[in-house]
């Protein structure tokens, strides 16, 4: 097999070998590898090697790659079942790699945009959404959990989670630090967010529940009075003996809500840790809270987005086939 150049992979940035260090030297390589999000440089370094890998395998130099090569790597991933949203991100890792590395990306060439059109249109794009859990869904949840330090960790977790209308990210990055009590609720200071990676932060305000079984302020303070904590991560893991470790992370907070809803009698596959989101918005539009309200509280930048969820809500309200008949 021929040797390749195998590029230097570091937080997401690529850089080459036998090159003359410049940018990735002292300062300017913190902020370059700063410009992305954590989890944005992971999925970027896991996707890299995967291409790295699936080139080593077909004896391919992986950069400055051949057109030809990426059109028939993305072809391949369809071929095997692999998502399109997967793929597009597999489409942006290689391209990243390839600037930052000094080269020309290859995903901007006509050969690659045609493969990559031609898949999303076999495949379709319509990402497949996790269910809502709605106020309902919500309520009948609760009724599972028991009454345990675990128990407090996850009826906090449920219920700050919808009424903030958070991403698990979001949630997860939480320190005790960043809550604060009051005669009406509480309010979270949400520090960096998808939207917020610049860091400018924003505040949600909870209000007091009416029904002590759900409500989020109580629960919070709950589970921080019963579990100890007092800085730090505000969400951790609870070991089967009651000891309380380190910071949840995202896909924890999907594993939590995927149990819970097991337990409340729900299919499992139909929730994650977005569907609390999903859920408040859904709620919220029933509501009818206004869509500012709605923004303000889940961080929404985007009303375009923020509305993709009440459209799923509303596609029974005024509905064309009420009453006509059938």
């Amino acid at each position: 097999m021929e040797s390749f150049q195998n590029p230097i992979i570091k937080t997401g940035i690529v850089s080459n070998e036998n090159s003359t260090p410049t940018l990735y030297e002292g300062k300017a390589k913190k902020y370059m590898e700063s410009s992305k999000s954590a989890n944005t440089r992971k999925a970027y370094r896991t996707d890299w090697q995967h291409f790295l890998d699936w080139c080593q395998e077909h004896n391919i130099n992986p950069i400055p790659a051949d057109p030809q090569n990426v059109s028939d790597y993305i072809a391949d991933l369809a071929d095997q079942g692999y998502k399109p949203s997967t793929i597009q991100r597999r489409i942006a890792s290689i391209s990243q790699a390839h600037q930052m590395a000094g080269f020309e990306s290859p995903t901007h060439t006509a050969k690659v945009r045609a493969t990559w059109q031609g898949i999303r249109r076999e495949l379709g794009t319509a990402p497949k959404q996790k269910k809502a859990a709605g106020i309902e869904i919500i309520k009948a949840m609760c009724q599972t959990i028991p009454d345990t330090l675990l128990g407090h960790r996850n009826r906090a977790l449920l219920l700050i989670g919808f009424a903030s209308g958070s991403r698990r990210s979001e949630l997860v990055s939480l320190n005790v630090e960043d809550v604060e009590f009051s005669h009406e609720g509480v309010t979270l200071h949400i520090r960096r967010s998808k939207t917020d990676q610049e860091g400018r932060g924003r505040k949600v305000g909870i209000k007091f529940g009416s029904h002590p079984q759900t409500c989020p302020v109580r629960a919070l303070q709950r589970w921080i009075n019963e579990s100890g904590i007092t800085t730090g991560a505000l969400f951790r893991r609870v070991d089967r003996h009651g000891n309380v470790k380190d910071r949840l992370t995202g896909d924890g907070v999907a594993y939590i809500i995927k149990q819970i809803s097991k337990r409340a009698g729900f299919d499992p596959k139909e929730f994650a840790g977005h569907s609390l989101r999903r859920g408040f918005i859904t709620t919220a539009h029933r509501m009818r809270k206004s869509e500012y309200a709605i923004m303000k509280q889940t961080g929404h930048k985007s009303i375009q987005t923020m509305r993709r969820y009440i459209e799923d809500a509303d596609v029974f309200a005024d509905n064309a086939t009420d009453g006509i008949g059938l």
